[in-house]
């Protein structure tokens, strides 16, 4: 069957009907884990987990172990689950063992879930005929337009705690789309707030960032090729949770991509007022790029400021991102911040040594 998303399997458990076998794979670990642990409260009766609830790795199971595993009733319940992490790593003996009992006709309701956590990276893509015969799961990272939702959910439904959507929006620029990240966080917020609901102010505390401080902020610094500000800005987000140098330069990347594809379809004639509609279809199509804030905000001022790029200076500025990434990753004498301050000069300022006005097309040609 075609694999699902985590809402599709969050639904169908909802509903109380399970699979005989599922199979989470994909990019997000964090996500996958809150899968298993949500599978396991809905299959498996509290009172009875310690006969229930067997999870295992790959590598310590042989043909005989599994077989045992999946063919044991559960325990004075309605069912039992067998979770087998890195599944990937299943022994040939083992492997036969588990298609035997997929291949297996279920008689009656379900009273075995077998659940097979695959992961990350290009190992941990189960093969089709494990695909085929379970409801597979493909988690792959939330897009930044679904990170607020999220951040809320998490906070109501596991922290039992409320955000204003102001807090959720600060502390999404600050911590980026790492779940992991953004739980851990999520999780002092509501220590700090002890009941009451996590504001901006609540998210400026504890997490270290400010409105205005943001790497959002730098990054409309830099599209608007205003050099000042974006130096500035520069001390303040290198401080923030999950910001390093390597991921302000993949944010800048993108943007720089998005602003030359944006060129290039003003450059086709595309009104300014229908480029942001296109962009939205040209973060689908970039999946998995990195845009370091929530999708809508980068649309708007990728739109906003594309006039103030021409060919030639998005040339240059991709040059200077890939010099810049290199000496990153070589020992070198500057320091994090002194590379990229020299990057934002690059990018920033012209051929004639200033930043480009309002309304021109960067550089001249």
């Amino acid at each position: 069957m075609a694999a699902a998303d985590d809402r599709t399997l969050s639904k169908a458990l909802r509903s109380g009907s399970f699979e005989r076998a599922y199979v989470l794979f994909g990019d997000d670990d964090f996500l996958k884990e809150q899968a298993v642990r949500e599978l396991i409260a809905a299959a498996v009766d509290p009172a009875t987990r310690d006969f229930n609830l067997d999870v295992r790795s790959a590598a310590e199971l042989d043909g005989e172990t599994l077989g045992s595993l999946v063919g044991t009733p559960p325990m004075m319940a309605e069912r039992r689950v067998v979770v087998v992490r890195d599944a990937g790593a299943l022994k040939k003996d083992a492997r036969a063992a588990l298609e035997r009992h997929l291949e297996r006709a279920p008689k009656g309701p379900v009273d075995v879930v077998v659940v097979l956590v695959y992961p990350s990276g290009e190992k941990g893509k189960p093969d089709k005929g494990v695909l085929e015969r379970t409801f597979a799961v493909n988690f792959e990272p939330l897009a930044p337009n679904r990170l607020p939702k999220w951040i809320a959910h998490h906070a109501g439904t596991v922290l039992g705690a409320t955000i204003t959507p102001e807090g959720a929006d600060l502390l999404q620029h600050a911590v980026g789309t790492d779940l992991s990240a953004l739980a851990a966080e999520l999780d002092k917020l509501a220590s700090y707030a002890n009941g009451a609901t996590i504001d901006e102010a609540a998210v400026s505390a504890v997490v270290g960032v400010r409105r205005g401080e943001t790497l959002g902020d730098f990054l409309d610094a830099v599209a608007r090729r205003d050099a000042a500000v974006a130096l500035s800005l520069l001390p303040h987000i290198l401080e923030q949770p999950k910001t390093t140098a390597v991921s302000v330069v993949m944010a800048l990347t993108t943007q720089m991509l998005a602003l030359a594809w944006g060129e290039a379809m003003r450059s086709r004639g595309t009104s300014a007022s229908r480029l942001e509609g296109e962009y939205f279809g040209f973060l689908k199509s970039a999946s998995g790029a990195y845009t370091g804030r929530p999708w809508g905000e980068a649309v708007k001022a990728w739109a906003k400021h594309v006039d103030r790029w021409n060919a030639r200076s998005l040339d240059a500025a991709l040059d200077a991102l890939l010099t810049t990434d290199i000496a990153l990753k070589e020992t070198r004498v500057s320091s994090d911040e002194q590379l990229l301050a020299t990057l934002v000069l690059a990018l920033c300022v012209d051929e004639a040594g200033a930043a480009p006005a309002p309304g021109r097309r960067g550089a001249a040609a």
